[in-house]
């Protein structure tokens, strides 16, 4: 089954109240989905660090897009996608962003959320140091987890 790396950058933190911004999609061969929301948050909205340091990362002109275009978009990648676990360092806020994202209908069949390795969960410090920006996270995420997959024994892999 393919692997999915999913990355998202939002207004603030406080699940009750949090709006996607971004959302990016690496899959364990290359392929890459990004989409900026055009529509869905405002300046007023974001706290001050994701005012300084999120904001000044996007490319409206090039990524942004209509929620309703973002949805259209997402939910024919997956589809050529197919079959799918999707993973994030962070679920408990990119998961629910997906789902909605994804509206009504909800995620094609054939993708599911997969598990964050327990194996390297102690092993990522690279990860912290990534640059807020969901698409340079979600590559970073994606190489990190995917090295640590390939260089591991073969016993220990759960591909």
């Amino acid at each position: 089954m393919m692997r999915l790396y999913l990355d998202t950058e939002f207004t603030q933190l406080n699940r009750f109240t949090y709006r996607l911004i971004s959302l990016a999609l690496v899959s364990s061969d290359g392929q890459e989905f990004y989409v900026e929301l055009a529509d869905n948050w405002t300046e007023d909205e974001c706290s001050d660090f994701t005012q300084s340091i999120v904001l000044p990362q996007l490319d409206l002109l090039q990524h942004g897009r209509s929620t309703e275009q973002a949805r259209l978009d997402l939910l024919s990648f997956l589809r050529l996608v197919g079959s799918a676990e999707i993973i994030s360092d962070a679920i408990a806020w990119d998961w629910p962003l997906l789902l909605w994202l994804a509206g009504s209908s909800g995620l094609p069949d054939g993708i599911e959320a997969g598990t964050f390795p327990a194996a390297i969960q102690s092993d990522t410090e690279e990860l912290d140091d990534a640059p807020h920006h969901a698409l340079l996270d979600a590559r970073q995420l994606a190489e990190t987890i995917e090295r640590h997959i390939h260089c591991s024994s073969p016993w220990d892999r759960n591909e």
